[in-house]
């Protein structure tokens, strides 16, 4: 390159670097669903100057974007520059004192377990991501409202329910919805990275905080100090004469015991590995208030159009299959068990576990094929979309009677065996693919642009039903009624159910009553008096049911009825 070329090189490179580096703001802020004001349009990228290969001066280009952000993202190159958040100003001093309240709430409330301290130790966060989100200029809209009120009723759920599996699985799905809420994702590769996002927002906002942090430091100690002073002095106050009121009246030390978190009797390390984590949950939820990562902005291309015989072909034959099966299934609703029973060998009970199984894996491998069906579907005109319409609704079509086929069958194996909670879960899980579909069908009618969306929504409405309804509870119930009616139940089951199942099970006479809430009292009588931030609903229920009507029945008794014995669930 001659020095001419080079100095015209030089000069165009410094330019086109001042270019970006004042548009990066703009440009990080045009994909989020979410912001409040219309954005500014992105400062086009300049096109590399002599001498610079255009791939080489797009990357470079992008690290120097990168820089000027103070980005790290823990997702892969690509993926990180399209969604890389933009930068953010200084942070409000609301949302230092809302993260520090948060780890504080989280090291109180939840050493104890999960309940309606959960919620409380929430509020903080949220109230951090409320003033970040101000500040940053976002304003609230009726999707991100939507999603933050669905997080909450999820949270929601440990305050309700004693049993811990309905518990963790809202707690997983509030994960998703808060990241959907921060976010604004549409599409399907946003939402299903939004809990990704989080992790970017959490290293991100430790940054964003400690800066804050340092800038506050410096010049402004006669500021903060006096505040400092005055919290320390409030909190020696309140425990040396809380501790002098407490020993000075048994009543008072009763009440103090019940409304304040016992700190003596919980290790040091575990609160602290609370605080961090209410810390570091708060930091990430305002950060990512302030400026979401832009998982939108991935884009999946499709993949590569198939002729219409090639694409056709192996779904009509598919399609085929399912109508004759569906009609043995229909000849054999109509037409009696008994001569299928007889012609395969199988028992009431098992030819109905048996097949539901495999249906249960048929559905989700249906849902696979029509994900690459529209993958590599003809899209050349109407004809082709009419095609892919006729072919994959019929497919759908078929599919929910499979689906209704699979509900059948476990409801007659309950029949027979009772409801436990595999057999709950997995019908549940049937139910909710058969949801799908049908938003797969609506899809292929009125436009898939809200699809994801409404898949992401009925997770959270589903997971939300089940928790809900108390699923121990439910099963309970539904033992006990098969009890009444035909004299059969299981006792052991009962030993591993949570303490929501006891208004149920208190109504079996005795001395099957005190057999079926052994176990659980036991488990309560262990678990020893709970203050009131971790004792859920479902539990206070429970301890009142017992006090007034204990167990009764000797050991001799229970073990007669086969209470201790083993069972295996399937």
């Amino acid at each position: 390159m001659s020095a001419e070329n080079a100095e015209t090189a030089d000069t165009a490179g410094a330019a086109a670097g001042a270019a970006a580096d004042a548009g990066s703001v703009a440009s990080a802020s045009v994909a989020s669903a979410s912001v409040a004001s219309a954005p500014a349009p992105p400062a086009p990228v300049p096109s590399a100057p002599p001498g610079w290969d255009p791939k080489a001066w797009r990357a470079h280009q992008l690290r120097k974007e990168r820089a000027a952000s103070g980005a790290w993202s823990m997702a892969p190159l690509a993926w990180a520059e399209a969604a890389r958040p933009a930068a953010v100003g200084p942070v409000p001093a609301v949302v230092l004192g809302a993260v520090l309240a948060s780890g504080i709430a989280a090291s109180l409330l939840l050493g104890e377990g999960l309940g309606p301290g959960l919620l409380l130790a929430v509020v903080p966060a949220l109230l951090a991501a409320y003033a970040a989100a101000r500040a940053a200029g976002r304003r609230l809209r009726p999707w991100t409202a939507l999603w933050a009120l669905g997080c909450l009723a999820l949270l929601a759920v440990p305050a309700l329910r004693a049993s811990a599996w309905p518990a963790v699985t809202a707690l997983l799905a509030a994960l998703l919805t808060g990241a959907l809420a921060l976010h604004g994702s549409r599409s399907g590769p946003g939402i299903l990275l939004g809990p990704v996002g989080l992790l970017d927002s959490a290293v991100l906002g430790v940054r964003w905080v400690w800066s804050g942090l340092r800038s506050r430091g410096e010049g402004r100690r006669e500021r903060w100090l006096p505040v400092a002073k005055a919290v320390v002095v409030a909190v020696v106050l309140l425990a040396l004469f809380g501790t002098l009121f407490a020993s000075a009246d048994a009543a008072f030390a009763d009440l103090l015991s019940g409304l304040t978190p016992d700190i003596s009797g919980m290790g040091g390390p575990v609160r602290f590995l609370l605080f961090a984590l209410g810390l570091v949950v708060a930091i990430a939820v305002a950060r990512a208030a302030a400026a979401p990562s832009r998982w939108d902005r991935i884009e999946v291309r499709p993949g590569k159009a198939r002729s219409r015989v090639e694409w056709a072909l192996p779904l009509i034959v598919l399609n085929l299959l399912f109508a004759a099966f569906n009609a043995v299934q229909l000849a054999v609703l109509f037409g009696g068990y008994r001569k299928v029973l007889e012609a395969t060998g199988l028992t009431y009970a098992e030819y109905a576990r048996q097949g539901f199984w495999q249906l249960l894996w048929a559905t989700l491998l249906t849902l696979a094929v029509i994900a690459l069906a529209l993958r590599w579907a003809p899209r050349d005109g109407a004809g082709d979309r009419r095609l892919v319409r006729a072919v994959l609704g019929t497919l759908c079509v078929l599919t929910l009677v499979v689906v209704a086929s699979a509900l059948r069958r476990m409801d007659l194996y309950v029949d027979a065996y009772g409801l436990t909670r595999l057999r709950l879960s997995v019908a549940g899980v049937e139910l909710w693919l058969g949801l799908v579909i049908v938003l797969i069908m609506a899809g292929g009618l009125f436009g898939a642009r809200w699809l994801p969306r409404a898949v992401a929504g009925s997770v959270v409405a589903a997971v939300l039903a089940f928790g809900l309804m108390s699923p121990d509870g439910v099963i309970a119930e539904g033992n006990v009624t098969r009890y009444e009616q035909d004299g059969k139940i299981d006792l052991a089951y009962f030993q591993s159910l949570s303490a929501d199942a006891v208004p149920a099970l208190d109504r079996l006479p005795e001395p099957r009553r005190s057999c079926a809430l052994r176990g659980i009292a036991r488990e309560l009588a262990a678990a020893g008096r709970t203050p009131w931030y971790a004792t859920s609903l479902g539990e206070r229920r429970a301890r009142e049911i017992l006090r007034e009507r204990g167990v009764s029945a000797s050991y001799e008794e229970c073990k007669s009825l086969g209470t201790f014995g083993s069972r295996v669930e399937y």
